[in-house]
Order: structure tokens, then C-alpha cells, then sequence
């Protein structure tokens, strides 16, 4: 059956419309062509031509056309529209006309890296001609690297490695530095924050070095759709960008399903399950021969959702392999091995994190289940563009859970399909994140009396204060890197602790004990506890043990018939306090706090019927993280006036506000800071509204919230009342039943108290 089959089918279905909120029909957009442009070298035409390339889609030909003209450009267009022309054909035209120049490409993760010099090989291979492309990260060999450093034309690697393996040892790579023609940066849209920040200045650092050598690249940038794509290339590269977002290719016919499960308690808003509803729906789909990738928020439910369709796969020999799950923590040789099977059509459904959401080459698949709202607009928009990659029909269905915000999304359709994607934001000025690169740079090569750094502002300030520390010397007009520690070892620039990965080692066969995954330290405690089922490609382990001091968990194979759910808490504690202030009441404060997060216990959950069969008890240490926080205190005037709920639902719609306005103007992701409320805070002992660095150590963003405190409550009060819902909305307070019917109006209130200095208005 096909996709418009399935469509109508299941449009005449009264049971299963009755849960669909909207059906939304895009229609096919046919593509848009444009010739070879000129100054492309001849020999890549026969190539492309055998392909069936005959012509480039519009995007193509202005994005190298551009490129050729010498411009530095940001290609905008949707998922699978051949984005890696863009690149490609400039890079490799230059190297067939000169051997020596060389190109370096930037992506995000391995697994792209991986995926895109796959295709780059076949491209050269089909040409026969000697350009020499390499993967350069933590799984290259010793003895490979010489040869990557010495004779690679095209080299492929990630930020991290390029901040702390390549620009340090640059003297080894003067072939790479002195012939660089072209800087390709695939996925930028995922480079905003402190991860965004961060990298802005390790390029920085790269020009800085390729100014050393002589050479002057261009870059190439490609992105998913945001909001600011140009904005957010010229920040990241520090010049301006040429724009390329006119889409020439084509897209098939796109079904969009917003499907709500139905009310199990209407006192209690409760609808059944999101996972056994999206299981249904996948199930059909597998069941009629439709390629499917079903998207799911956590670890937990990708496993728990490939074991229910494992179990519908299973041919008369047992082997369910045309199913597969996909997530981070299995190891890059099983990941290389799925995404393969997915482009040779031997996958029929694949269930995975948003680790399949970037731009892996997976093949044509026809359709798509989101397992939840993914958080932002522009990330389910990359999901659903993972179905619909031939001219065909495709369908996409939204499975709402009985959480607020998707709540909020599935009940207003319009909202989500015309609602602008988020902005991609980061401050590679920052003062934290500049000064650790101003060493990593110092330590590259010595810095010279008025020399810049890019376009960062006063680097004399910063070298001057590096002086003083014995940091750097300054000698005849030069600061030499005078410390004896290697700088880059000490940045993290994801934010993340630099910490071990832990190692999962099954224990089953006693005379063979094999690894067969990882996972982040911050994600043992509550999925490697000991007596959890830790669910592998829907296969069951019980923890046997786990060792922090070794970082391994050693497991073994069992089949019982539940899962484990863990629960984690986390709080907060002040630890000094390094200002504070009172206007009128309100109590205004920064200091160093410490954010404990502990498991204490886990849920055994049945298959099938999802109930609770019982509990269980976790051992382990707390992980602390230090970091700073600032903060703002109810009046007692203003917070007598209201009851107990209505000022909680008051605080929640404040910590919503927050969460929009406070990325906005201190230029980081969402996810750089948190923000929350406590009704009666062990920091203050007063309602109070919370907002911390979420980065060990801080990166100095609540500091620039306590300068620009009265601002950011004066932004959440606009975001208030000029959003025109009438009791709160994913674009303001928080979607009602998150926030209480009473919450934005409540928030309203105290907001314009806060912004007056705490006098009630």
C-alpha cells in the first residue's frame, strides 16, 4: 500500500478520526533548475551527468556561483533538498584546477562526518582522479594522521577536534594552513549558545593562523531553516555572508496529521499514552510496507518502542532486523551499519533521539511519527522533513502527549505550521568564553602589539590582564605563551564537563565479556543504576553492577516482562553571595550556588499495559555542579496579595517568560540557562525566580542578567500583554495547563510590580 492509500483509507476511518485534530495537505512544489555555472571545471559535468544530474537545482547554481565569484555564503533550504552540491562542487573544482589547494569541513558530529565523506568518496571515485579526502577526529589512527596532515586535499572533522588537535599543533599541518581555499561549516543551526560561541572563536583562532601562512579561505555555511540564518553565519565567521534561500527542489505531496489520543480521565485532562498510541500508528505502517522513522524525546522510549515492533517484525526464524533502534550510546559501528541499511532500503522502521534530526544521508523514507512535541518549531520541522525525500507522498503524524505544551501545539494547528522557526543566537564576545580562546591563541602563536583577534573588542585589555598573571610575557613588542599548561586541554566547548564516557560491558557469556555501548556520566545514575533494565536494540539487561570509579556498568542479558524508570531531583543551594540589592521590596541578588541532581528511587513499568508493578531503591552519590546565579524576590506586599496557587501559577508563567526573553538578550541558547521559581526559597526564604549558568563553573550569563536585570522583567511583561492569547501560549506565559487559568493574568500583575520596584500597581 501506498502513502495516498494509507491516506484515504485512513480518512474514512471513524475511530481513528475522531482523534485527528487536523489534516493538513501540502502540495507537491515542483523543482526549480539552473544551468552549470560558468568557471566550474569540465570534468565534474560528465560525472554529475551519469549520475542523472543533467542541471542543479536554483540553490545550487546561485550557492556556487556566489562561491566562484570569491563571496562567503549561507545556503537556507529544507532537509534532503542537496545541500552538499553547494559545497562539493566548488571544492572539488578548485582541486582539479590546482593539486595543492586544500578545503576543511566542519560537521557537528562523527556520524555526519562519517555519512558525508561517504558521498564524497563516490563522487571522486567516479571521476578517477587523485584527490585525497580524510576523516580527521578521535577514531583516526596514530598512523594515519601523518598522512591526513601531509597529502589530505579535502580534510573532514568536528569543532572539538579542530579546536584542541589541529590549530595547537599547527607547525604539523603547514601543507593544510598555506593552500586553504575553502572552510565548509555543514548544520550551523546547531552552533548557538555557548557550543556557537565558543566555535566563533576557535575560528577566529584559524584565521588568525591562516593569515600566519598566507592563505585566505572562504567559507561555505549550510543550515536548516531558522529564523536568522545570515545573521547567525556572520557572527559565527565574523564578515558578511552572501544568503542562498531560493529552493529549487522539488518536494512530493506532504500529509500532515495532528492526532490528539483520547481522553481516559476528563477530570483529570489524562489521554492515553503517547507511546502506545504512536506504537499503533507505526504498527500500521510497518504492517503496510511503508518506510517509516518514528522520532522519540528520550533514551527510554526509543528501546521500549523497538521492542514493540521488533516483536510485530519477527519473521518464523525470530530475526526482527528489519526494525532498528537509533540513539546515542551505541557504538559508532552499529550506528554506521543502521544509517547503511536505511539508505539500501533493508530498514523498514526506524525508532531514534533527535541523533537522526541532522543531515545523515538515510535514504528515501515515506513517513514519520513524532513521539511528542520536540521542544521548538524548528526541530520538529528537521524531523518531519526526514520523510518526503522523493517525489512521492509522504505523511507525517503528530502524536500529542497529555503534556501541556503539546497539548497546546495539537489543539492550535496554525500556530505550529506558520509560527516562525526560532532564532539561533550566541556572543562569541562574551568575556568568559573570549579569554580562554585569547590564551588557546597565545599559546598557537605569539600576538604582536596591535594585533586583532578577528573583530573582537580590545584584545591589549585582555592580553594585559594575561601579563599580569604570568600567563603570557610581553617581549620587544610580542606576548609569548610563557604558562607550561596546554589551554585547549581545559575547554570543553559543548559546555559540557570533559568527563569519561562510561563503558557498557555485558557480562552474559562469562568467558567473553564484550562492550557493547557508552553513555554520559550525567545519564548513568538514572539508566545504569544497579537492578535497572537497561534495554539495548530492544533487547533486555539487568544491571549487575556498576563501578563510578572504573566508569563501567557490567550487565546481563534477561527477559522479564517490565521496564525501569528512574526519578531524578534536583535542587539548589546557595553557597556565597557575591551581591545583592532591594528596591522597594524586591530583593535583587548574585552569587555562586550549587545545583544537586540525585536518584533516589525507579518504577518498574509492564510492557503492554504500561502499569506500575512496583519500586525500587538507588544507591549512588550525588553529581553536583557549581555554577552562578541570580535572582529576584517577591515583595511581601506583592505576594500577600494573591493565594497560594494563583502565586504559584503567577511564578510558573514568570519562569516561562523568562525562558523566552533572558536567551534573547544574553545572546545564548535556551539550554545555556535555567530558569525556575520557588514559592519559598531556602536561598531567600520568599517566593523567588531563579535564573543560573547551566555549565559548570558559569560562562558569566546570570552576571550580565544581574546588570540587566530591570530590562529583562520589562521584556517579559511586553512578551505578556502583546501576545494576543487570551490565557497563555507556548509564545508567552506557558500554555494553561502548565500555568493554571489564572497564571498569565497573575504574572501580568507581579511583573508590573517588579518593573516599578516592587510597588503594586
Amino acid at each position: 500500500m501506498n502513502v495516498d492509500q494509507l491516506a484515504e483509507k485512513l480518512r474514512r476511518d471513524p475511530l481513528f478520526m475522531e482523534n485527528v485534530v487536523r489534516w493538513e495537505e501540502m502540495p507537491p512544489r515542483s523543482a526549480s533548475y539552473a544551468p552549470y555555472p560558468q568557471g566550474l571545471d569540465e570534468r565534474l559535468i560528465p560525472v554529475l551527468q551519469r549520475r542523472g544530474i543533467h542541471q542543479l537545482y536554483s540553490h545550487q547554481a546561485s550557492s556556487v556561483t556566489a562561491t566562484l565569484r570569491g563571496e562567503d555564503v549561507v545556503v537556507v533550504t529544507p532537509t534532503a533538498s542537496g545541500k552538499t552540491m553547494c559545497y562539493n562542487l566548488p571544492v572539488l573544482s578548485a582541486i582539479l584546477q590546482n593539486q595543492d589547494a586544500r578545503a576543511l569541513y566542519l560537521f557537528p558530529t562523527k556520524a555526519l562526518s562519517a555519512d558525508q565523506v561517504s558521498e564524497l568518496y563516490e563522487l571522486i571515485e567516479d571521476m578517477g582522479v587523485d584527490i585525497k579526502t580524510y576523516t580527521y577526529d578521535g577514531d583516526t589512527p596514530g598512523a594515519a594522521r601523518r598522512a591526513v596532515r601531509q597529502a589530505g586535499h579535502i580534510v573532514v572533522t568536528n569543532p572539538d577536534m579542530l579546536h584542541s588537535g589541529i590549530l595547537p599543533h599547527h607547525t604539523k599541518w603547514v601543507k593544510l594552513f598555506e593552500n586553504l581555499r575553502y572552510i565548509v561549516i555543514d548544520e550551523i543551526h546547531t552552533y548557538r549558545g555557548v557550543f556557537g560561541s565558543n566555535l566563533a572563536n576557535v575560528l577566529r583562532r584559524l584565521q588568525r593562523l591562516c593569515a600566519f601562512y598566507g592563505s585566505h579561505p572562504q567559507y561555505i555555511l549550510c543550515s536548516a531553516t531558522i529564523a536568522n540564518p545570515a545573521e547567525l553565519a556572520q557572527t559565527l565567521i565574523g564578515r558578511p555572508v552572501t544568503l542562498i534561500d531560493n529552493n529549487g527542489a522539488p518536494m512530493g505531496k506532504r500529509h500532515f496529521v495532528f492526532y490528539n489520543p483520547p481522553v481516559v480521565n476528563r477530570q483529570l485532562g489524562i489521554r492515553k499514552g503517547v507511546i502506545p498510541e504512536s506504537r499503533a500508528i507505526a504498527e500500521m505502517l510497518l504492517k503496510n510496507g511503508i518506510q517509516t522513522i518514528t522520532f522519540a524525546r528520550s533514551r527510554l522510549t526509543v528501546e521500549v518502542l523497538t521492542k514493540y515492533l521488533k516483536d510485530i517484525a519477527r519473521d518464523p526464524l525470530g530475526n526482527a532486523g528489519r526494525v532498528r533502534g537509533y540513539r546515542g550510546g551505541y557504538l559508532p559501528t552499529q550506528r554506521r551499519e543502521i544509517e547503511r541499511g536505511l539508505r539500501a532500503g533493508q530498514i523498514d522502521a526506524v525508532i531514534s533521539t533527535n541523533a537522526l534530526e541532522l543531515g545523515i544521508d538515510i535514504g528515501a523514507l515515506d513517513a514519520c511519527v513524532l513521539c511528542g512535541y520536540p521542544g521548538t518549531i524548528a526541530s520538529a520541522w528537521q524531523q518531519a522533513g526526514r520523510a518526503g525525500r522523493r517525489k512521492g507522498a509522504s505523511i507525517v503524524f503528530f502524536v500529542a502527549s497529555s503534556a501541556a505544551i503539546d497539548q497546546y501545539i495539537v489543539s492550535h494547528p496554525d500556530y505550529f505550521l506558520h509560527q516562525s522557526p526560532e532564532n539561533a543566537l550566541l556572543n562569541p564576545d562574551n568575556l568568559y568564553i573570549l579569554l580562554s580562546h585569547f590564551k588557546c591563541a597565545a599559546f598557537e602563536l605569539p600576538f604582536e602589539d596591535g594585533d586583532s583577534f578577528g573583530n573582537a573588542p580590545v584584545p591589549e585589555e585582555l592580553l594585559g590582564y594575561l601579563d599580569e598573571m604570568g600567563i603570557v610575557r610581553h617581549v620587544d613588542g610580542r606576548y609569548h605563551w610563557s604558562a607550561e599548561d596546554f589551554p585547549a586541554s581545559e575547554i570543553s566547548l559543548r559546555s559540557a564537563s570533559a568527563e569519561e564516557n562510561f563503558m557498557i560491558v555485558d557480562i552474559t557469556d562469562p568467558t567473553h565479556h564484550r562492550v557493547i555501548g557508552e553513555m554520559d556520566r550525567y545519564t548513568v545514575p538514572m539508566l545504569l543504576h544497579e537492578n535497572a533494565i537497561y534495554m539495548h536494540e530492544a533487547r533486555q539487561y539487568q544491571v549487575e553492577k556498576l563501578d563510578f570509579d572504573a566508569c563501567k556498568a557490567f550487565i546481563r542479558q534477561v527477559d522479564v516482562g517490565y521496564y525501569t524508570d528512574a526519578n531524578l531531583n534536583v535542587s539548589l543551594s546557595l553557597l556565597d553571595v557575591e551581591s545583592q540589592a532591594e528596591e522597594a521590596g524586591m530583593g535583587l541578588g548574585l552569587g555562586e550556588v550549587k545545583v544537586t541532581t540525585l536518584v533516589t528511587m525507579f518504577k518498574k513499568i509492564r510492557f503492554d499495559t504500561h502499569e506500575t508493578l512496583g519500586f525500587g531503591h538507588v544507591r549512588l552519590p550525588e553529581t553536583d555542579m557549581h555554577t552562578t546565579a541570580m535572582w529576584w524576590t517577591l515583595p511581601d506586599a506583592l505576594a500577600v496579595r494573591f493565594d497560594n496557587d494563583a502565586l504559584k501559577n503567577g511564578m510558573m508563567a514568570i519562569t516561562n517568560l523568562m525562558r523566552i526573553v533572558a536567551p534573547l538578550y544574553l545572546m545564548c541558547a535556551p539550554q545555556d540557562v535555567a530558569v525556575l521559581y520557588q514559592v519559598k526559597s531556602p536561598i531567600t526564604n520568599k517566593p523567588t525566580v531563579i535564573l543560573y549558568d547551566n555549565c559548570p563553573g558559569g560562562v558569566g550569563l546570570a552576571h550580565k542578567a544581574y546588570g540587566m536585570q530591570r530590562l529583562l522583567l520589562d521584556k517579559a511583561l511586553s512578551v505578556a500583554t502583546g501576545c494576543s492569547c487570551p490565557m497563555g501560549c507556548p509564545s508567552c506565559a506557558g500554555p494553561i495547563g502548565e500555568i493554571g487559568q489564572d497564571g498569565k493574568a497573575t504574572a501580568i500583575a507581579l511583573l508590573t510590580a517588579m518593573a516599578k520596584g516592587g510597588n503594586a500597581p
